[in-house]
């Protein structure tokens, strides 16, 4: 039992930070606003003087339950079997003192005064037989800022002055757990004061000492729903009740119910499932006692199986009836089933085996036990009895070869790791059920794009039609317009052909008049030499002469009106060879742009380019023909001079 708590009035904060830095930011966010909040409240530094000075601030009642979760459950490489064995001797110790330092927050601030700490210190030091220095525990929790308590909090100090210094088989782990009930029970268990609770505090006790043992490593504490039904179907079965499955689902829902936040029951709800009795259906106070014994003795002091066997001796031979009790390193027997009066020890290792013997000297039912120095010969009451220990004591030797201290604790292990395989399959198939949603919602909305492709589809080829239909309505009216063009052409080439025979028939008509004129000046030649001749007769012939030079003056004057009238004729049929030329450059880009557009039409353009480049052959036939003409006309376009054949007649009439 602790002493009584008081004496100091500063309050240390239970445990300082020992998480670790990747545990997350919630624990920070959480100081950073109680931090806040003691500024707001003027917390002093006397009121913090129980903690540490840097920082001086006080943890709340969050962190130190994180705080109080982390240190041990996970932080550490992987151990050694006798390692991993003292981690888990450290997690069952921790839970326990969980419990009491709860029950010593009373304010649950998350800090507890240094006088009721050093006192669970003190009774923890005694019931777990470490040895101490009372003058160096008076020290660790002065009232001031010294000392390991002040400068670093209560887990560092109950991991490095208590824990790490535990023992494994030194102390009593029951008396322990009695110590840490007795405190936490105090404040939290309340039984019913008429009578009417179906536990007794012994039977609580060991109700709470089985929940921590099958309670999840994590705190606050708490026993899944699994581990519940485990559990009653446990005592129930004890009891040799059954219980159907669809009424325990049905109790186990209605517990739940009230733990949908924290995902199991607290011990207290545990406790209270027992003392209202909705899961026991009339069984009575004595035989739920003993029950809840025979479960506590196996899950928690590891006694697989236990009863009467009778056992043959080493000396004298003879056979005496003893109460044995199996655990997984060992066969104890004793006198009777009250084990008070331990008869001996048969210690099991993995090189032990048992067998079944066959009856002889009036016993039946027999096996024995071979160990390395000894064999032990034992019977039991029937044929089920000897199958039931046989098959416990090769457990015992099957964990001995396994390296495994419990059966308990190892089945417990196992039902850890198929719940985390459980909620991994159901994780991962909520996870294949999200994915296969989002594939049905991938598949709904890709049917989707596809409707809308196959309908932008649809309008694409309708607009594809409609353009067709616009493209072949352009084409239809573009060759109309070529088909016109090129009737214009060919109108055009038909005019200009026949203007070309009317400038050919005027280039005949001027030929022939040339050919007159020169005719004409042949006959003005021979005119002329008649005229020289005739001037040897002057006298004679003076008055001819005067009519002649009369008459030719007078042709003379036409002939240069002839003249005059030819040039300005020659001007003129410039000019309209000039036009005519320009007419046919006009016509011919007209051709060239008609036969641009003629390459975009595909069966038409084969034929219009025929026609395009016969025109041109004409046209250039035309304009060669027209050049050669215009060749001929500047032959004949220098006239006879009329002042020659005066010139000639004068010189002609000089030498006469």
């Amino acid at each position: 039992m602790p002493r009584e708590l008081g004496g100091y009035r500063t309050r240390v904060p239970a445990f300082r930070e020992l998480v670790p830095s990747s545990y997350g930011g919630s624990r920070a966010e959480h100081c950073q606003s109680n931090r806040q909040g003691s500024r707001q409240h003027g917390t002093s530094q006397s009121e913090q003087a129980g903690g540490a000075l840097a920082p001086p601030r006080p943890l709340c009642g969050l962190c130190n339950r994180l705080h109080f979760l982390k240190p041990d459950l996970g932080v550490r490489a992987a151990p050694s079997q006798a390692g991993a064995s003292a981690m888990a001797l450290r997690k069952e110790l921790l839970k326990s003192i969980w419990y009491a330092f709860t029950a010593l927050d009373v304010e649950k601030s998350g800090k507890v005064s240094k006088s009721q700490l050093k006192v669970l210190s003190h009774n923890l030091y005694t019931v777990l037989h470490i040895p101490h220095d009372p003058v160096a525990l008076e020290e660790h929790f002065r009232d001031d800022d010294d000392g390991p308590v002040s400068s670093q909090g209560y887990m560092p100090y109950l991991n490095k002055y208590i824990l790490d210094k535990v023992e494994e088989g030194a102390f009593v782990k029951e008396h322990f757990d009695e110590l840490c009930w007795t405190l936490t029970a105090k404040k939290n268990y309340r039984a019913d004061s008429n009578g009417n609770s179906m536990l007794s505090n012994q039977d609580a006790f060991r109700l709470w000492c089985l929940f921590n043992f099958l309670s999840e490593d994590k705190y606050p504490l708490i026993m899944v729903p699994d581990e519940v039904e485990y559990l009653l179907k446990k005592v129930l079965s004890s009891m040799s009740l059954e219980v159907s499955l669809g009424e325990l689902e049905e109790l186990l829902a209605q517990e739940a119910q009230a733990a949908q936040t924290t995902g199991g029951l607290s011990v207290w709800q545990f406790l209270e499932l027992f003392n209202s009795g909705r899961c026991l259906r009339g069984v009575g106070r004595d035989t739920l006692s003993m029950a809840i014994h025979e479960v506590y003795q196996e899950l928690i002091q590891d006694i697989l199986k236990q009863g009467y066997l009778w056992k043959r001796g080493h000396l004298r031979r003879n056979w005496a009836e003893r109460w044995f009790q199996l655990q997984p390193s060992r066969l104890c027997y004793f006198g009777s089933e009250e084990c008070k009066e331990k008869r001996g020890i048969i210690p099991l290792d993995a090189h032990c085996c048992v067998e079944v013997l066959p009856d002889r000297d009036g016993k039946r039912c027999m096996f024995c036990v071979k160990t390395a120095t000894r064999t032990y010969e034992m019977s039991a009451s029937d044929t089920r009895q000897r199958q039931e220990w046989t098959a416990a004591i090769q457990t015992a030797i099957r964990l001995q070869a396994e390296g495994k201290t419990s059966l308990h604790k190892d089945l417990k292990q196992k039902r850890r790791e198929q719940r985390e395989q459980r909620e991994r399959r159901r994780a991962a198939k909520e996870e294949e059920l999200l994915r296969l949603q989002q594939l049905q919602e991938e598949k709904e909305r890709k049917l989707q794009e596809l409707e809308l492709l196959q309908e932008a589809q649809r309008q694409a080829e309708r607009l594809l039609q409609e353009e067709e239909e616009r493209r072949r309505s352009q084409h239809r009216e573009l060759q109309q317009a070529l088909e016109g063009q090129l009737r214009e052409a060919e109108q055009a080439r038909a005019s200009m052909q026949a203007e070309m025979e009317l400038k050919e028939e005027e280039a005949a008509r001027q030929r022939q008049r040339i050919k007159e004129l020169e005719e004409m000046q042949q006959r003005l030649q021979e005119a002329l030499q008649l005229e020289v001749k005739a001037r040897r007769d002057e006298e004679s012939v003076r008055l001819a002469q005067t009519r002649l030079l009369e008459e030719e003056e007078e042709k003379l004057k036409q002939l240069m009106q002839l003249k005059e009238e030819q040039e300005r004729y020659i001007e003129r049929a410039q000019q309209e060879k000039e036009e005519l030329q320009q007419e046919m450059a006009q016509q011919s880009r007209s051709l060239q742009q008609a036969q641009q557009q003629l390459e975009e039409v595909r069966q038409n353009r084969q034929r219009a380019d025929e026609d395009v480049e016969a025109a041109q052959r004409k046209l250039r036939q035309a304009s060669t023909n027209v050049k050669h003409w215009n060749v001929q006309m500047n032959r004949l376009m220098h006239p006879i001079e009329p002042g020659g054949v005066v010139a000639c007649r004068d010189q002609g009439c000089n030498e006469l």
